[in-house]
């Protein structure tokens, strides 16, 4: 049964946050801030936030820099994951996965579908790896971002909790590098 091992310590982990927007400033970014809000009550650190337009370039040069930082685990972004014409993140960081994480956007799409109905399809809602660092895609309506939060990454982000967690793998994410050495 899941649940968290309090013989175990919480472990913070530091998070990066990006918003895509066309509309929207920091100031007014209140799904950005919804997940900052979240991630610092959890204990956890946020080491970046930005808000950058719809562009594929400009999503994957912020994406790609995080990913190489060390002080940055897991980065979330909120926005962009629609059919319109500048819904433009799953092409821009899907191809940079080293790992996809299909289970996450199955698991979305169930809280969701119990919250929304069938407009969760409208929802390209993915994750994976980039240089071994978690990387989320969630729409970018407030609702999403507390469902992602509140519903999986809460709980996969804190060692405590079992049977499972992102916590405990974290140091061997970049274990088929250490080995070529």
């Amino acid at each position: 049964m899941p649940g968290i091992d309090e013989k175990r310590p919480f472990i913070p982990v530091g998070f990066a946050v990006l918003t895509m927007s066309d509309t929207r400033s920091i100031e007014d970014d209140r799904s950005g801030q919804t997940l900052v809000d979240r991630i610092e009550a959890a204990g956890h650190h946020v080491a970046g936030r930005a808000l950058v337009r719809d562009d594929a370039d400009a999503i994957r040069e912020i994406v790609v820099a995080w990913s190489k930082r060390d002080d940055i685990d897991a980065i979330i972004t909120t926005g962009g994951t629609g059919f319109t014409g500048r819904d433009v993140t799953p092409e821009a960081l899907e191809p940079l996965f080293d790992k996809r994480m299909d289970g996450f956007s199955e698991v979305f799409h169930r809280i969701s579908f119990d919250k929304i109905g069938t407009s969760t399809i409208q929802s390209r809602a993915t994750a994976g790896l980039i240089n071994q660092t978690f990387v989320f895609v969630l729409p970018g309506s407030t609702g999403a971002c507390k469902d992602a939060w509140d519903g999986i990454l809460e709980g996969q982000f804190d060692y405590r909790r079992m049977p499972c967690n992102f916590v405990e793998i974290m140091p061997r994410l970049d274990e088929h590098l250490k080995r070529r050495k």
